[in-house]
């Protein structure tokens, strides 16, 4: 029979994007460290934490085996598990606020686990660009935190986001992706400095977007991306004698031979391809296309799609560094372009 009272323990936040596992699996470690759960305590069965928790019983079996293969817990077949180990202490909590949920934010979710590795609890929400959504998740948050990691990145109302990050202490914060002013607490960070990005990312691009007469960015009227990203390409036409537009709506604009377009959006992507397709027009020959984000996809579209991108598995990796290191200072991620066929 199980040890009484362990639910009161164990905390399944529906609104968190943490994986249930590890979830449940972090709620028994902090039960363990606050002494609430002790050595030889016997846990239900996977068929009654399943039941209880309204998880799935695949769930449940595979938190139960990350606690195994921590030492944590032990099994006597016919018996059950118990606890087996208390001598266990993780020494971050982390409460990690995305904007969005992406194949490149899973990169830097990756890198930043796998670096901090079992000494980190991590706590992952999701807010979806949504201003009145992100100051929600910050207010119902726990104060046990020893760190707050947040990307910024707002479709409106963001130019408040300094009041709601300044209720956090001194030396907890760490920004990613992108700095915003009025932060008013001792922060770290590690970010792209897009103005700069895209200028040199271009100037780089140099040669091959020398046959062609037109640069064109999508950049969509109703979007999270930084208007630094316009500025940045618009101080590269200007410098360079290009004719530029920016496009807001690529489903309406026309496709000409000696035109170059920069897409942001992944859907975006997809609309463009469509509409070269249409034409007669050889995507590298008669028309360019650069891509932000690299993807392993992007490697095999038309034999190559060129990218300008910043490295996320090193954003990941400096985050949890300055968390490992405890130290807070700010982290510029470089940028690269990948040169392939599309242009």
């Amino acid at each position: 029979m199980a040890s009484d009272n362990i639910y009161r323990h164990i905390r399944i936040d529906e609104d968190s994007v943490t994986p249930k596992y590890l979830q449940l699996t972090n709620s028994i470690l902090k039960g363990i460290e606050q002494g609430n759960i002790t050595k030889d305590y016997v846990l239900p069965s996977i068929n009654d934490l399943s039941y209880e928790l309204d998880i799935s019983r695949d769930t449940a079996e595979k938190a139960y085996r990350h606690l195994k293969n921590l030492g944590i817990i032990g099994s006597v077949p016919g018996k059950g598990y118990f606890i087996a180990k208390t001598d266990f202490f993780q020494t971050y909590k982390i409460f990690l606020l995305f904007n969005k949920l992406s194949a490149h934010k899973k990169i830097i979710y990756d890198s930043l686990v796998s670096t901090l590795g079992e000494k980190a609890a991590i706590d992952f929400y999701i807010y979806n660009n949504d201003f009145g959504l992100f100051k929600k998740i910050l207010h119902n948050r726990k104060d046990e935190y020893t760190h707050y990691i947040i990307i910024p990145h707002f479709l409106e109302g963001g130019e408040k986001a300094y009041e709601e990050i300044n209720a956090i202490k001194d030396g907890k914060l760490i920004l990613l992706d992108k700095i915003i002013p009025g932060i008013q607490n001792e922060y770290g960070a590690v970010y792209e400095n897009f103005e700069k990005d895209i200028y040199n990312a271009l100037f780089q691009a140099l040669p091959q977007l020398g046959k062609y007469q037109t640069i064109k960015i999508i950049f969509p009227s109703y979007t999270y991306f930084p208007e630094e990203i316009l500025k940045g390409f618009y101080n590269f036409c200007h410098e360079y004698a290009f004719n530029y537009k920016v496009v807001h709506k690529i489903e309406d604009e026309p496709i000409k031979d000696g035109e170059v377009f920069i897409n942001l959006m992944e859907e975006d992507l997809v609309v463009l391809l469509e509409k070269i397709q249409n034409t007669r027009l050889k995507p590298g020959k008669n028309v360019g296309i650069i891509s932000y984000n690299e993807t392993p996809l992007k490697r095999f579209i038309l034999d190559g799609i060129t990218t300008i991108s910043t490295n996320f598995v090193e954003m990941g990796v400096s985050t949890a560094k300055m968390i490992l290191n405890n130290e807070l200072k700010k982290v510029e991620v470089p940028f690269t372009l990948m040169l392939r066929p599309s242009l």
